[in-house]
């Protein structure tokens, strides 16, 4: 599958065209169970038919004109509903406006084909849905398996050929869990990178948006475009280039992968330190003992809600685990808060200018049917599958997951490249440089 930049190289050579390439995309996305909670056919076409005339007279708006690009159904859409992939929102009023981003990306000519389906209300790292259905992962081949969440359906939109670039938000991994267990590249910004006006929040110190592409350049030119933008990338040699290799426990076919993505990055010069990164175990352990601060958070913004009869329309795993913040102590939130400034402080002297490199996710996709019956094993798959991702949401670090490899059975792991907040651009560098590298 070509990636966002190659198929813009089809439209200025005339190989192709944005209305080609959006009734593609519009056929894919119809046939696609549970993939798109709603699909704006109309405007995308005005879109694209838009952008076909500005190529053929020469007159891109960007280097991405005229490319699909899919929206998590968080993101506000003029005369669309925002769900949040909940069943009270159906009949929500539509927005009147486009959320920030979405508005940007459309003035550099992007298509918005329409919203990708999330776990409700972003709350769960597995991607089931009860209300709008759970997209399947498409590397599931002998029984479905789980898209990974909250953004299932903008991973699926990407790993099923349908769009070269979906956006995503993440929380606790939301970016970069279903990006990883769908062999595709993840993108989480730094909290403050992009504007999150005009998009359905869950815990606010701790939102961030990003692209799921699948290429890094991908990720980059949409940074670019963000920013409001136009930038040359070329990957850069590894040699000199700093990493920490914080191994974790994980199943013997992530290890793996992540120590042959290792060992290809020392032969092209990288200087790799495996040890413990004493910030990330540390910042694993208050979550172990002290709890989530994006529960507290996601309760205070949610309690209206729970107090209310729309309560009862929410998945049941949702409303419990949201339920479980109501009695927990200000002393707790207190405590995480204060830590949390205080870690990500030591980061910065921990890794010294290096890239920290851990494995994304511990496994890879589970099988979808047991996690459906049985809530005791939703509640524990959820926390494994979130626990790699958890402590880079809370230090705020910039993180971008690359496809690793496969199982066994053909299922994707991933490698999670990631650098202290704020220290964005620096990153998505050294993902440009380690992507080139990396033979999956």
């Amino acid at each position: 599958m070509s990636d966002a930049t190659s198929m813009a190289e089809d439209f200025a050579s005339g190989r192709s065209d944005p209305v080609q390439a959006l009734e593609q995309a519009l056929d894919q996305a119809s046939r696609s169970a549970s993939v798109f909670i709603s699909l704006t056919a109309e405007r995308a076409r005005r879109e694209a038919e838009a952008s076909a005339a500005r190529w053929r007279v020469g007159q891109p708006l960007s280097g991405f004109d005229g490319v699909p690009v899919a929206w998590k159904d968080l993101f506000d859409m003029a005369g669309s509903v925002t769900t949040a992939g909940a069943a009270y929102r159906r009949n929500a009023p539509a927005a009147l406006l486009d959320a920030q981003s979405v508005g940007l990306l459309c003035r550099a000519g992007m298509v918005s084909i329409g919203k990708t389906n999330l776990s409700e209300l972003a709350y769960s790292g597995l991607g089931l849905n009860p209300h709008f259905g759970t997209p399947h992962n498409p590397h599931g081949t002998d029984q479905p398996r789980i898209p990974g969440g909250s953004s299932s359906g903008s991973a699926v939109a990407v790993a099923a050929g349908i769009v070269p670039i979906a956006m995503g938000t993440d929380t606790a991994g939301s970016i970069r869990i279903p990006a990883a267990l769908n062999g595709v590249v993840g993108y989480r910004s730094s909290s403050r990178r992009y504007s999150r006006d005009g998009v359905f929040p869950l815990a606010r110190s701790l939102d961030s948006l990003g692209p799921l592409t699948r290429s890094v350049r991908d990720a980059l030119a949409i940074d670019d475009l963000l920013h409001g933008r136009t930038q040359t990338h070329s990957a850069r040699s590894l040699k000199g280039q700093r990493f920490v290799l914080a191994q974790q426990d994980v199943e013997p076919a992530v290890r793996n992968n992540l120590l042959s993505a290792v060992a290809q990055l020392k032969a092209q010069g990288a200087l790799i330190e495996e040890r413990e990164c004493p910030t990330f175990q540390a910042t694993l352990d208050l979550i172990k003992h002290h709890g989530w601060l994006g529960a507290f958070e996601a309760f205070a913004l949610h309690q209206t809600l729970l107090d209310s009869a729309d309560a009862e329309q929410l998945d049941p795993r949702v409303r419990r685990r949201l339920e479980a913040a109501r009695a927990l102590p200000a002393s707790q939130l207190i405590h995480l808060t204060d830590a949390r400034r205080r870690l990500q402080q030591q980061l910065l002297d921990d890794l010294d200018g290096a890239i920290l490199i851990t494995p994304t996710v511990a496994h890879v996709a589970p099988a979808l049917a047991p996690l459906e019956n049985d809530d005791d094993l939703f509640v524990n798959t959820n926390l494994a599958t979130l626990r790699l991702t958890m402590p880079g949401s809370l230090l705020d670090m910039p993180g971008v997951t690359l496809p690793s490899g496969r199982d066994a059975q053909g299922l994707p792991t991933g490698l999670l490249l990631s650098a202290p907040t704020g220290e964005d651009a620096r990153l998505l560098r050294a993902a440009l440089s380690v992507e080139t590298v990396i033979n999956v």
